[in-house]
């Protein structure tokens, strides 16, 4: 990456947060457009911080009970007919191969745009008994989409992501996996995206193409508009008697299990950009930076401070710190306008005069706050100051948040909301017609339910409500 590219100034976060959001990603070097259309490559720094995420979800799946596994990226498009609420849902977006090897294929094959359908057809197959139950599996892969309009992470016509796909006896099993699951997504996006997240369900119209009901988490981005952060989906028997996915139970009667899946991917790092994100660029959570920490020498070319910033690079490594030692001939403030573009937590100044007297001063990026540390406990005081930075994000994020959930008694109300950058909590009566008079009125959607809460009328229409809804403007 050239130097210009980061003394460039990025569009500004108030004034337009769309090509703030694209200069973002570019500059910093997460991704590149790719030669095909709606494609995205990610470069190393932002794949660094998908094998991050992908690390700290892969251990809470597997202390779940769950497995790994890979199935094919090809899928016969009959499986996607066996379904027809599923294949009516996907069809826009299905990538289909006709021909291989110079010939018309027999039979067409789609480019996976989800898994359940080849999952279910190789449950069928393994599952027998009761005592094959439950089955936890997950796989992480690449999809593909044919989306129109695109953007980085958030959009995009191939992307990556994880998939759970499990079977069970009951629906009771099935539903407690459905919801076990959204709650360690939530735990994950919190403690280690320092972003708050609101969960719930997913009204009929906004639900996944095959579910019984659809669970999402919605995390609200700096410009007020939400983004659905991963879903959880309680599959009944959908999959399992299209697919013919039955057992023995402990009583001699055959009968079909009740699945799941659950998924979230590389969008996650789009709601970090914007969760986070400020006017001099990114404003990564410690937890899944790719650097944790960058020490940036002052006047290097002095005699011991090469070496010092070394030394302290190695104490730090030691104590499990991802850091970065930026020993370019750049100068000091190239490098510090650098690193904070690319959101590294933590920066370490370090020179003869702070050598001497044997301290460091420490820029955090989250709060633009810089102080002095004494160089003897520095690991101690670094990563116990990466934690702060961690938790600090957090209630930030979530004090941000909170200040903008506002409530709404009509129609009138839900678009001065939203074009407030607010989310809304509106009364509705379950109607269809009202869920899409707010779309059609003030660009906004159903997220999730507020669970627990009650309203006396529809917001919409005025007659009894039945739930009260989280409308937003939505990614």
């Amino acid at each position: 990456m050239s130097k210009q590219n980061f003394v460039e100034q990025i569009a500004d976060i108030e004034q337009d947060f769309p090509q703030w959001y694209t200069d973002v990603v570019i500059k910093t070097g997460l991704v590149d457009y790719g030669p095909v259309k709606g494609t995205m490559i990610i470069r190393p720094y932002g794949y660094a911080i998908w094998e991050n995420i992908q690390s700290q979800l892969d251990k809470r799946f597997k202390a779940t009970g769950h497995k790994n596994a890979y199935f094919p990226l090809l899928i016969p498009m009959s499986f996607f007919t066996k379904e027809a609420e599923h294949v009516e849902g996907f069809a826009p977006e299905v990538a289909v191969v006709t021909h291989a090897g110079g010939e018309e294929l027999a039979e067409p094959l789609a480019i996976r745009p989800t898994s359940e359908t080849i999952f279910g057809s190789m449950y069928s197959k393994w599952i027998q008994s009761y005592r094959d139950l439950p089955v936890l599996i997950n796989q992480w892969a690449n999809v593909m989409r044919w989306e129109k309009t695109t953007r980085p992470f958030l959009r995009t016509s191939e992307f990556l992501w994880q998939e759970g796909h499990t079977a069970h006896a009951t629906e009771e099993e099935a539903l407690e996996e459905t919801m076990k699951m959204l709650g360690v997504y939530k735990e994950f996006a919190e403690n280690c995206l320092a972003i708050p997240v609101i969960t719930g369900r997913k009204t009929e119209k906004e639900k996944f193409a095959g579910a019984v009901a659809t669970f999402g988490m919605e995390a609200m981005m700096k410009d007020g508009k939400s983004l659905q952060a991963g879903t959880t989906h309680y599959l009944g028997q959908n999959f399992a008697k299209a697919f013919e996915i039955k057992y023995l139970d402990k009583d001699g009667v055959q009968k079909h299990v009740y699945t799941s899946s659950w998924g979230v991917s590389t969008r996650l790092i789009g709601a970090l950009i914007m969760a986070h994100g400020d006017a001099r660029g990114l404003v990564l959570p410690p937890v899944v930076a790719p650097e944790q920490v960058v020490i940036v020498p002052i006047a290097a070319k002095k005699a011991g401070v090469t070496e010092k910033c070394e030394e302290v690079k190695a104490q730090l490594e030691k104590a499990g710190v991802r850091v970065i030692l930026d020993g370019s001939d750049n100068s000091p403030g190239w490098k510090f306008n650098e690193w904070e573009m690319k959101g590294v937590p933590l920066r370490i100044e370090l020179g003869p005069r702070d050598i001497e007297e044997g301290k460091a001063l420490i820029f955090r990026r989250d709060t633009l706050e810089k102080q002095a540390y004494s160089l003897e406990n520095l690991a101690a005081e670094v990563t116990a100051l990466l934690d702060t930075v961690q938790k600090d994000m957090l209630e930030a994020a979530r004090k941000r948040r909170d200040g903008r959930i506002v409530y709404a008694e009509s129609l009138e109300g839900i678009l001065s909301g939203v074009e407030g950058g607010n989310f809304v909590k509106a009364g509705w009566c379950g109607c269809r017609e009202c869920e899409d008079k707010v779309k059609v009125t003030a660009a906004a959607t159903a997220r999730v339910y507020a669970e627990g809460e009650t309203a006396e009328k529809c917001a919409v229409c005025g007659k009894s409500s039945k739930h009260v809804i989280i409308f937003a403007r939505a990614y």
